[in-house]
């Protein structure tokens, strides 16, 4: 398996994550023979949504933001859904677990609206990205350039646009965390 041995964070907001774009990565990892913890604002079980309007599953939370590292990981992966995605860039514990694996020169995948934490962490400034078309103009004023691709990689930070894209997206995030640390993953640094 690609992945035997690696350890592999994912964050899910409390609720407002989108379903897919939690659970396809998720599978992809560990299909690759990753291990996976899922991470929150706190311990209680995670309400998804489809769409942004419609529930979604319910997810078991293995640690609370406050309770993790990101010298306990491999690499990163931040689901959207808009809801989701601003509560996690709400967050200066989520914000600050996202700028270390940057730092660290870890891989990062981020989906639709999670680029919204990327900005919020100052790490979109000089690298080409995509996302949701709505945050375009987010990201270009953080520094960024937003092209409409279905996946996008930058020193081994990987983003997509949509649920669509998760297949490209699910097989791109494997590829990047297989390969680990890159040397010009810290936008800011």
């Amino acid at each position: 398996m690609k992945l035997d041995g690696k350890k592999i964070a994912i964050l899910i907001a409390p609720r407002g994550t989108e379903e897919p774009e939690f659970a396809k990565p998720k599978a992809a990892v560990e299909e690759a023979g990753g291990t996976v913890t899922v991470i929150s604002l706190g311990t209680d079980d995670a309400q998804s949504v489809n769409n942004d309007l419609d529930p979604g599953a319910t997810f078991q939370v293995d640690k609370a933001i406050g309770d993790v590292s990101a010298a306990d990981f491999d690499a990163l992966v931040i689901p959207g859904g808009s809801v989701g995605a601003d509560k996690l860039r709400g967050s200066k514990d989520v914000v600050g677990f996202v700028r270390d694996f940057f730092t660290a020169g870890k891989p990062v995948a981020a989906i639709c609206h999670a680029p919204w934490v990327l900005i919020e962490a100052d790490e979109v400034e000089g690298r080409k990205l995509t996302s949701f078309p709505t945050l375009q103009t987010d990201i270009r004023n953080a520094g960024g350039t937003w092209v409409d691709e279905e996946v996008v990689v930058d020193q081994g930070l990987v983003t997509s646009r949509n649920p669509d894209d998760l297949p490209a997206f699910c097989a791109k995030l494997v590829e990047e965390f297989c390969e680990g640390k890159h040397a010009g993953q810290a936008a800011s640094a």
